[in-house]
């Protein structure tokens, strides 16, 4: 029975992530009200509370996934393992985790990832979850790769790479497939800030 509870709750709560950024696309966050959204996942605004506090956090849904890949990724990895491989290798475990809501490319990342840039109460909830992550991040590839980095490249790097997955995400990619064009972008980037 637990595993259907289970099953039942990740289906509504999939359903309200859907449907609030459905119509955050739709009709704006700002025109957006929680009972609507609720009445287009078909459950009640109770119910939606069950789930998220304000419809603020229905864009921030996946934010715990970050640690846990972290946590996945640098547990396997090796001391010492190159800059070069490890850091694309994150990335490259964050854009292919099976828990997201959504792959990165669903047309509801691209709206997730237009309104971070344009809501600015989202903006500034976005950029503090992203400085959190980044400094948590930045501190585990210290503790990996020191000498190859030290605490102030490791954290440079960490906000370079952010840096340039915000920006390839803005892009349209001309049908190139989004986690390509993102690993692609890391790779780039990684190599042209790993020290000599």
């Amino acid at each position: 029975m637990t595993g259907l509870r289970e099953e039942k709750k990740r289906r509504t709560r999939q359903a309200l992530i859907e449907a609030a950024l459905t119509l955050f696309d739709e009709q704006g966050f700002d025109g957006t009200t929680v009972a609507e959204i609720a009445a287009r996942a078909q459950v009640s605004p109770a119910t939606f509370f069950n789930y998220f506090a304000a419809k603020e956090d229905v864009v921030f849904a996946d934010q715990h996934l970050f640690d846990q890949v972290l946590d996945e990724v640098f547990a396997a990895a090796r001391p010492g393992e190159p800059v070069a491989e490890l850091v694309p290798r994150t990335i490259g475990a964050l854009a292919t985790a099976d828990e997201w809501s959504f792959p990165l490319d669903h047309p509801l990342t691209e709206v997730r990832t237009r309104l971070l840039a344009e809501v600015p109460a989202l903006r500034a909830g976005y950029l503090l979850r992203n400085a959190m992550v980044g400094d948590r991040w930045a501190e585990l590839l210290y503790e990996k790769c020191a000498p190859q980095l030290d605490r102030v490249e490791a954290a440079a790097l960490t906000g370079a790479v952010f840096g340039a997955l915000e920006a390839a995400l803005r892009q349209e990619t001309g049908g190139r497939n989004t986690t390509e064009v993102v690993l692609s972008v890391v790779d780039r980037v990684v190599h042209g800030f790993v020290p000599r």
